[in-house]
């Protein structure tokens, strides 16, 4: 026997804990002679007596007390560490890293969080804001469990690609503008200054489409990656933007008018995760995602 088995260390402290070795193998569920053949394999392994047997019992040498102290720790820690390990495989601790837009991080990702801190304090859910593609590529490489992207995506072996949300966009004008109709065009919208999600975005590329329906490309005045930025300026009078408006969001600053576009232009998320996963904690996060799931 090469290492000392924590079995082996487990045999040794019940038979010091009950004083027998005929008390220690009914505690621990194992035949007489197993328990024998235990300690003889720790005592050849070492070199040394461990137990000995008297009238009284049996007690442990000076050996066999440092020993067993040691064992005592060695297996706490050991069955702490099978009990977290069971815990996150049960669901109710474990860390989950999420990859996520900040479009998704402003309104839709925190409640999700609130339920989780509420219902499994212990689950560590770590956020990461990511775009959509760095969000796919981390899945795949295994250093993400899961990904809220916009949709669609290519099919990549070994991960699950699940509709999420439907929102519309909406056009967020200054209150200020006068004359604004009902339903914006391209062609109303084009004609005024805008800001526009950055180059590296599905929601930039969402709007491109957009005004491409009618022929147009225009420049924005200012390109963020930020959503509530792009907000802020729109309520200063800077310029419109095309946004996402979740139902249930509250209604944006007062110095905001949001309307309805025409031809109507939704933006489309998604969850992904490794296909298979049987970690507990990573289905409890999906399990609060699913609740703001749009059907």
């Amino acid at each position: 026997m090469r290492e000392i088995n924590l079995d082996r260390l487990r045999t040794l402290v019940s038979i010091s804990d009950l004083g027998s070795f005929a008390a220690a193998a009914k505690a621990l569920n194992l035949a007489p002679p197993t328990v024998t053949l235990h300690v003889a394999q720790l005592e050849s392994r070492l070199g040394t007596k461990l137990l000995v047997r008297g009238t009284s019992g049996v007690t442990p040498t000076g050996i066999g007390s440092s020993l067993i102290e040691r064992a005592r720790r060695l297996l706490g820690e050991a069955d702490e560490a099978l009990d977290e390990v069971r815990r996150q495989v049960e669901g109710r601790s474990g860390r989950v890293r999420v990859g996520a837009s900040t479009g998704a991080l402003a309104y839709l990702l925190p409640q999700a969080l609130d339920a989780i801190g509420a219902d499994h304090p212990e689950i560590d859910v770590q956020v990461a804001v990511l775009t959509s593609e760095e969000a796919m590529a981390r899945l795949a490489a295994g250093t993400l469990e899961i990904g809220l992207v916009a949709l669609p995506q290519s099919p990549v072996a070994g991960l699950r690609i699940v509709r999420w949300r439907r929102d519309p966009m909406m056009a967020f004008l200054p209150a200020r503008w006068k004359d604004t109709p009902k339903r914006i065009t391209p062609q109303w919208l084009g004609e005024r200054p805008l800001i526009l999600n950055d180059a590296t975005t599905r929601l930039s590329r969402l709007t491109a489409e957009w005004f491409a329906t009618a022929g147009l490309q225009p420049r924005a005045r200012i390109e963020l990656n930020y959503n509530d930025a792009i907000k802020s300026l729109v309520a200063a009078g800077y310029g419109a933007a095309l946004l996402p408006h979740e139902a249930t969001a509250p209604q944006p600053d007062s110095r905001i008018a949001m309307r309805p576009v025409r031809p109507a232009l939704w933006r489309e998320l998604g969850t992904v995760y490794r296909a298979g996963s049987d970690d507990g904690a990573t289905q409890r996060v999906l399990q609060a995602l699913e609740s703001l799931q749009q059907r």
